[in-house]
């Protein structure tokens, strides 16, 4: 018997305790930190009522967590923690678009993508749509840019099914909907109704509500649902919205969709100062923009450093200036242009430090958008190392922006908080800034307490909230009752007494008797390594991540980094232990972390780190052997993949399952053909075929990308030279990933040597590799052999047989190489009908981990493989071999190489 015993026969194998599962769920982007004595992973929503009830029995209280992008601390508890996202992440598009069916753990932006193909989106569109769920959208009632507060998650929800932490399951969509609460709960039914007539008859309550919710708004309970909803179950639906997951579990939601507007256009108006730019925002917002984002001084010298930054950005010499970030959105292209003539007007009349225009390029808006939606993390990861970034979010009425900018700097002042940044969605008076601190034994508690309490009334003088978007959380739970008063507190108590009687739900969290809640469980940064120091915990990682449902993620494998640095010797070697393949053996190593990290953290060049000081002098030897001899370390492996289709499967598979051995299966291919060299004195290009072409045979009936590239190029008159010595030659990758600088250096040298004078475009036929040999040769033109094929002899062919349909992988390798535009062109022409699934991602076969760790590219692969397998088509294509491997395995269906389906459809 274990203390958790009860929870085990609740829900089976759904209960981790070991300390590398409940400190890597502890961290969540908030400046707090609690350790939940046990993470909880329900299947479904049974499991979810049947482990309350168990966790009720044991008198431990309960917290939802998906996405673990929350700010305010309502995503953390130190009693147990439930992973709401793993199996919850269900999306059902309805009535064309009009309206989707979402499970808690989708993420935003997957579902948006579901719904793009009807012109259509969710309401709220937070900064966050990477990696934000629409288990967090709903429980913190969220908004974002362009939704204000008339398409946020409250405005646009039809129904949820809720389960109660009775067990009682609520569908409030069900046409008898109140009669099954009054019969299933009648004493919550009576209070709800109760509750309504009380604030309804309060003139004061309802002058304070309306007042209140007229502006963003997420302190406390939406109260505002007393006033917009008659009957008890639509009222506690919204009740639910924005409350944190402090009242039950959302099972799913529906919501009604808005239209996605074609048409925009996007500028910067510049203006010399923060209160000049806020100071205009009343005419601004009477002009009826789509959006109007803040950012001041701080933000814009941050903003310089991106990569997406355009002339203005990066050439501006900033001092004091602030700048706002406009847009006018319109179902109709005319309808646009008036409302552009309008703006320039508008324009002409501020006081701007710079000429301002609004432009429809897409890829120039899509730069300032990417600025703006990363901010808050990429300012977080720049703050000085060992502090804690915190991030408050109030709202005012517009017309009190100015003066509240101006309170604000002199609080900063007046504390002693350097470099510290104003942003936000300034059309809706909602306004985000942060704070660097340092927690620790000195005097920054105190001065962070003192800052809050000033804040507080400066914020409430004005007539605004203190949580506009992020929810209360911890951060503002003792200042609800100031915000509201007496009376509606003690509605607010009511109402969670009415819902969850026994306080199992999110202890500690959106109310709380203790003033000082706001102080207590302050998180402490550790420096632990320079790859990762940065990383802020943000989560934009973990949707990205092909190992996430199977050990750790990116923003885990940083925590625990950091966990260990803090940790007593005992639990040190503990989380070091298991960290070895939780977080070493079975990271992909495929960077599609740092394309989703606002601050480019790639946490493979950590695990690259760790596997190399790993790696004892006997692999550091054998693997300077390999290079050395690769020619016959690639034939040695060919010979074996077919030596091991002579005996039974069995036992190959059998001998196979030791420890640190490749696994061999009978869905492995045969081995595959040894690359020779091609002379070409005038060669318009090298070709280096990749050495997966000889360890891996082709896919059944196909030629192979080797002979469809060399044949294309034939094709099109387009000479290639394949260099002496190629089947000794590598991208470098397998000594990269696994941490072997030595050999890296070694076949560095050789591919250098053999390119010795070459003055013409590189070319190499499997994206890993072509990434790889950017990495090795950093002065030569490389291509992809799908880039080079889509420019330079796609325009030559002519189609001759199209297939009617075709699955598309795209790898994270092509994606980090910009080329899936010229993948899409390819595959455009091979087949009528092209679909990369909305599930897409990473494979994670990377190299060896898919022969060494099977288990990981089962794990990554199960949704997309699920859509394919749910499909119909003539073909199946991917740009790698071992990718093309990976998804024949998951989907059993025949992946080649896009190519291969070139050659066959073209003359």
């Amino acid at each position: 018997m274990t203390p958790f015993t009860g929870l085990e026969n609740a829900a089976p194998g759904s209960v981790l305790t070991r300390a590398i599962d409940r400190l890597g769920m502890a961290h969540d982007a908030s400046h707090y930190l609690l350790t939940p004595q046990a993470v909880l992973v329900p299947t479904d929503a049974g499991q979810v009522a049947a482990l309350m009830r168990a966790a009720a029995g044991l008198g431990l209280g309960v917290t939802f967590r998906s996405g673990g992008t929350s700010l305010s601390g309502q995503a953390g508890t130190d009693q147990l923690l439930m992973n709401t996202r793993r199996h919850f992440r269900g999306i059902e598009v309805l009535d064309d678009g009009a309206r989707v069916r979402v499970q808690p753990g989708a993420v935003l932006r997957q579902v948006n993508a579901r719904l793009a193909p009807y012109g259509r989106r969710l309401g709220p569109d937070p900064a966050s749509e990477t990696a934000c769920t629409i288990g967090g959208i709903v429980a913190n009632n969220s908004s974002g840019m362009t939704c204000g507060t008339h398409a946020n998650t409250y405005q646009t929800l039809e129904s949820m099914t809720l389960v109660l932490p009775s067990g009682t399951v609520v569908d409030t969509g069900r046409p008898d909907a109140d009669a099954h609460l009054h019969t299933a709960e009648p004493l919550l039914a009576e209070t709800l109704l109760r509750l309504r007539d009380r604030v309804r008859s309060n003139p004061d309550s309802v002058r304070r509500i309306r007042a209140q919710f007229a502006m963003k708004n997420t302190m406390g309970y939406g109260l505002n649902s007393f006033l917009d909803h008659d009957g008890p179950a639509q009222i506690l639906a919204h009740l639910v919205i924005g409350s944190e997951g402090t009242l039950g579990f959302v099972a799913e939601a529906v919501f009604r969709t808005v239209p996605v507007h074609p048409h925009a256009g996007t500028g910067l108006l510049l203006f010399a100062n923060l209160h000049e730019a806020m100071a205009v925002m009343p005419e601004l917002v009477a002009a009826g923009p789509a959006a109007v984002e803040l950012l001041d001084a701080e933000s814009l010298r941050v903003a310089q450093a991106d990569p997406a930054a355009d002339d203005l950005l990066r050439t501006l010499t900033v001092d004091r200036q602030a700048a706002l970030l406009v847009e006018w959105q319109r179902a109709d292209a005319d309808d646009l242009t008036d409302r552009e003539h309008t703006a320039h007007a508008l324009f002409d009349g501020l006081p701007l430090a710079a000429p301002a225009r609004l432009s429809r390029d897409p890829a120039g808006r899509a730069a300032l958008w990417h600025i703006r939606k990363g901010l808050y993390a990429t300012v977080a990861g720049n703050r000085p190392t060992g502090t804690v970034a915190l991030l408050e979010d109030v709202a005012v009425p517009v017309d009190a922006l100015a003066g509240l900018c101006d309170d604000l700097h002199h609080l900063f002042d007046r504390h002693a908080y350097e470099r510290s940044v104003i942003f936000g969605h300034a059309k809706d008076g909602n306004l985000h800034f942060m704070l660097n601190e340092r927690f620790g034994a000195g005097t920054e508690v105190q001065r962070y307490a003192e800052f809050t309490e000033e804040m507080v009334g400066a914020v409430l003088d004005r007539g605004g909230t203190l949580k506009a978007e992020h929810g209360t959380g911890r951060v503002m739970a003792p200042f609800v009752r100031r915000q509201y008063g007496d009376e509606l507190f003690t509605v607010m108590l009511e109402v969670k007494r009415a819902c969850d009687p026994g306080g199992l739900l999110n202890p500690g969290v959106l109310l709380t008797g203790d003033p000082q809640a706001h102080l207590r469980h302050l998180k402490p940064v550790v420096t632990v390594e320079p790859e990762v120091d940065r990383c802020v915990e943000c989560g934009y990682c973990e949707p990205v991540c092909p190992s996430r449902d199977l050990t750790t993620t990116p923003r885990q494998r940083i925590v625990l980094r950091r966990e260990m640095a803090a940790a007593g010797p005992e639990l040190a070697a503990e989380l070091e232990r298991e960290y070895r393949y939780d977080a070493v053996d079975t990271c992909a190593v495929d960077g599609m972390c740092a394309t989703a990290c606002p601050v480019g953290i790639n946490t493979g060049d950590l695990t690259k780190r760790l596997r190399a000081e790993g790696n004892g002098r006997a692999a550091q030897r054998v693997w300077r052997t390999a290079a050395r001899h690769w020619d016959a370390t690639t034939r040695a492996m060919d010979l074996a993949l077919d030596a091991a289709r002579i005996p039974p499967a069995g036992l190959v598979e059998a001998v196979t399952r030791a420890p640190a051995l490749p696994r061999w299966s009978r869905d492995l291919p045969a081995g595959g053909t040894r690359r020779r060299p091609v002379p070409s004195p005038d060669a318009d290009a090298v070709y280096l075929p990749s050495c997966l072409n000889t360890m891996f045979g082709p896919a059944a009936g196909g030629p192979g990308v080797m002979a469809a590239v060399q044949e294309l190029a034939a094709r099109a008159g387009i000479r290639l030279r394949v260099p002496d010595g190629i089947a000794g030659l590598c991208c470098g990758t397998p000594w990269s990933s696994k941490g072997l600088p030595a050999g890296y250096d070694i076949m560095r040298a050789k591919v250098v040597a053999a390119l010795a004078g070459t003055d013409v475009p590189v070319i190499s036929d499997a994206a890993s590799c072509t990434e790889g040999f950017h990495r090795l040769l950093p002065d030569v033109r490389v291509l992809d052999a799908v880039s080079f094929v889509a420019t330079h002899v796609l325009p030559k062919l002519t189609t001759t047989r199209r297939l009617p349909s075709l699955a598309l992988h795209p790898t994270c390798s092509s994606t980090r190489l910009g080329i899936d535009d010229a993948l899409h062109r390819i595959a455009s022409a091979v087949a009528d009908r092209v679909v990369v699934p909305d599930d897409w991602q990473c494979c994670a076969f990377a190299g060896d981990r898919g022969l060494l760790h099977p288990e990981l590219t089962a794990s990554a692969t199960r949704a997309e493989a699920d859509a394919v397998t749910r499909g119909e088509f003539a073909a199946h294509a991917s740009v790698n071999r071992t990718c093309e491997i990976g998804l024949t395995r998951s989907t059993g269906r025949t992946y080649h190489h896009l190519l291969e389906l070139l050659l066959e459809a073209t003359s």
